[in-house]
């Protein structure tokens, strides 16, 4: 039999260079900008260094490479709304990375500002500890040249963002990894830029790659309900636009649906079906009212819609009196429409949409435009935070990044201070955050403050209104158990900072006090006594038994009875620890590919507690330190975070056939208490499908029950089988599997 012959595609070279002026004229038309001259020679300059660095190189799809720095060029231009600066360093945002040319030569083409965007683009080379994760590592460069020109930001959001619209080509692994860290990091900083649209986008692609069923699911039931929405929507419009048309108002009115990682929350969070959640889609009226009107305006409108449908006063959001922190401003309601259906309505103006839609750069233009504007601006003072938080940039990439993230998606309070300046904090935030946001020294030496006149302790949750004055002593220092009751980047670095100070001078004090120790004891001092004494005292960690004397936990007694046996210890360990490096290679082996065989007890893998994988289930496997390998389910809560962070400890994983094994799995039970109901249920999941059950329990209030269930199966299409036969149970509303294990 032959062999198939395999045909390389045959590439025309006269249509692709078409195909690339074609593609830069269009970026060219698409920039929301005017480029005088100086403008569009630097960006045909940018084009030509970037089309002659990457002529022979290809994308994965088969493309010619710089179709990817031109779309992410364009990106910046149309959907961001950038200048030519930022459009020249996304043509060469991959130059210095893919290429020979070097960050000396960009400096020396383009000048200094377009070399110091480009080095915030390229990716971290060179060796890290093995314990780090690089991604995290290069976030975090990028955020230190966020210090410098924010545009190194939005420049990276617009490269995650074409990279994530041209993930098909990619392997499922490669996917799940950067679909991971755009869920994690890239989607929770396009919103705190008020890139709103783009967020959305990232988002909604994430979900795509990392839970495929579910966003197929929810995205073709959206197109199923598309029509009836549209005759709802306008149903619910038609009254409201003609008042507005009667006052005079310029404006404009439409339906909006939910992105379909936003309907997938709600599901996910409030445990309903796609059919119960009501805000499937949201009203959204635009008016065009010149600056000094706008929040009269919008006022006015709420009013209009008002007189229409009766209003939930709990769902009243006023971010036109004061804004979020990126900048987003517009007033949001939810009224009972037609038939009796919970609608959200949100007022903006058209000032307002641009920077809801374009977030920074469109905030900057009206910024730039106004005389007068408030003392500091929102997102200013939040990137002014950023480059706060940046200024200790020692200490662990991923504990940088997770300090990070608490202040990338957190909800607001506004605060006073007693001279009644506002601050904006994130929700839970203590009377010790605020001191550490006026001041590190102030948040250091805090003892107490008072709330609104009233003595609170350090750990009091601040309110939104609450007007702070911190109270502190010279004689106050921090303390770990501070770490447990701050909820800030800023506080938690600082925090983190003095007790690493601390403990630094305690194991200098440690080292001096030991060797008075071992005087005493007419030890010597030698190295091989000290690492002695450190396996006699079973620690691993010179720093740590130092410490350990100084805190009075190891004495006199300790360093006599040393003296007694210190000739029969053997100094050290008796075989090299390995690094995380070694073991993560070890584990991984050639294959870089686990098989779940039929053994359990032979190989060195646990199922993870926190999403209890079973046969059928997608999942992974993640190296850990001492516990081997733990498989993990893909859609588990833990899986983003993992495959974002630690990437290269995920190694691939997949069931053989199994059938004699069981795996506990967890289901909970919903529905309306009946005489015989939990008969009923054991009938089936003992007699009717042979399953033993490890935990049963029920719960019955006021006519309905629920029931929680252990039960030992051998796979999914097992698990199915039993919710599909309890669904059917006379009473039973809903079954549904559940991750904790009991």
């Amino acid at each position: 039999m032959e062999a198939p012959v395999t045909t390389t595609p045959v590439i025309n070279v006269e249509q692709e260079k078409k195909e690339i002026l074609n593609r830069y004229r269009g970026l060219l038309r698409s920039s929301r900008r005017k480029f005088d001259e100086d403008d569009k020679k630097l960006i045909r300059k940018a084009f030509n260094v970037a089309v002659e660095a990457h002529k022979d190189a290809r994308r994965k799809s088969g493309e010619p490479y710089i179709y990817h720095p031109i779309a992410v060029a364009r990106i910046v231009a149309e959907e961001i709304g950038l200048g030519a600066t930022a459009i020249a360093c996304a043509l060469l945002h991959d130059v210095v990375e893919d290429t020979d040319i070097t960050l000396k030569d960009i400096e020396g083409m383009f000048g200094k500002k377009v070399a110091s965007i480009i080095d915030g683009l390229t990716k971290i080379s060179g060796v890290f500890d093995a314990s780090s994760s690089l991604q995290a590592e290069n976030f975090r460069k990028m955020l230190l040249t966020l210090a410098e020109d924010v545009r190194v930001i939005l420049i990276k959001l617009a490269d995650r963002l074409h990279n994530m619209r041209t993930l098909e080509s990619m392997e499922r692994t490669k996917q799940l990894k950067i679909a991971s860290e755009t869920l994690y990091l890239y989607a929770p900083l396009a919103h705190r830029l008020g890139l709103n649209n783009i967020k959305t986008e990232l988002e909604d692609l994430g979900l795509k790659y990392t839970e495929p069923e579910i966003y197929n699911n929810i995205d073709q039931k959206l197109k199923d309900t598309q029509a009836e929405r549209a005759r709802y929507i306008h149903r619910f419009i038609v009254p409201l636009r003609q008042v507005l048309l009667e006052q005079k108002f310029k404006f404009r009115i439409f339906g909006r649906p939910k992105s379909v990682y936003s309907i997938w929350n709600k599901i996910k969070n409030k445990n309903v079906p796609f059919e119960e959640v009501y805000d499937i889609f949201a009203i959204r009226i635009i008016i065009d009212s010149p600056p000094e009107q706008e929040k009269a305006d919008c006022w006015r409108v709420y009013s209009i819609v008002t007189d229409f449908y009766y209003p939930n006063p709990d769902r009243l959001r006023d971010w036109v009196s004061t804004p979020k922190a990126n900048g987003y401003e517009a007033l949001h309601t939810t009224v009972m429409g037609p038939n009796g259906q919970w609608v959200e309505v949100q007022v903006r103006s058209e000032r307002m949409n641009e920077v809801a839609e374009k977030g920074y750069a469109a905030h900057w233009k009206y910024k730039a435009g106004s005389q007068q504007g408030p003392p500091e601006d929102p997102l200013e003072e939040w990137l002014r935070k950023i480059r706060e938080s940046l200024s200790n940039p020692d200490g662990n990439a991923l504990d940088f990044i997770d300090d990070f993230k608490l202040n990338l998606f957190a909800d607001e309070i506004f605060v006073f201070t007693p001279k009644g300046e506002m601050r904006s904090m994130p929700v839970n935030s203590t009377a010790l955050d605020f001191a550490f946001d006026v001041h590190s020294e102030i948040g250091a030496k805090c003892i107490g403050a008072k709330v609104n006149h009233k003595l609170v302790p350090l750990s009091h949750k601040l309110n939104s209104g609450d007007q702070v004055e911190i109270l502190t002593s010279n004689k106050q220092a921090p303390k770990q158990d501070w770490m447990n009751f701050v909820v800030t980047a800023k506080a938690k670095s600082r925090i983190k900072e003095f007790l690493k100070e601390e403990r630094t001078k305690q194991v200098d004090a440690g080292r001096v006090e030991l060797l008075k120790k071992l005087n005493h004891n007419k030890l010597d001092h030698s190295e091989a006594t000290i690492k002695k004494l450190a396996a006699f005292l079973k620690q691993s960690d010179l720093s740590e038994m130092y410490y350990r004397v100084s805190m009075g936990n190891i004495t006199n007694k300790e360093i006599k009875d040393f003296v007694k046996v210190k000739d029969t210890i053997i100094e050290g360990p008796k075989e090299p620890t390995k690094t995380l490096e070694q073991l993560v290679s070890s584990k991984r082996g050639k294959s870089d590919f686990l098989v779940i065989g039929d053994n359990l007890d032979n190989l060195e893998y646990k199922l993870s507690p926190c999403c209890n994988p079973i046969p059928g289930d997608d999942v992974f496997g993640f190296i850990t330190i001492h516990e081997g390998i733990k498989i993990h389910r893909v859609n588990c809560p833990n899986a983003i975070e993992l495959m974002s962070n630690y990437a290269y400890r995920i190694v691939k994983a997949k069931w053989t056939s199994q059938k004699l094994i069981s795996f506990l799995a967890g289901i909970k039970v919903i529905g309306i208490d009946k005489i015989g109901l939990v008969n009923s249920i054991t009938q089936i999941i003992s007699n009717e499908l042979n399953v033993n059950m490890r935990y049963i329990s029920f719960d019955t209030n006021d006519g309905t029950f629920e029931g929680n269930l252990m039960v030992f199966v051998h796979d999914t299409a097992h698990l199915t089988a039993l919710m599909k036969k309890l669904e059917k149970v006379d009473g039973v509303i809903k079954v549904t599997r559940v991750d904790t294990n009991q």
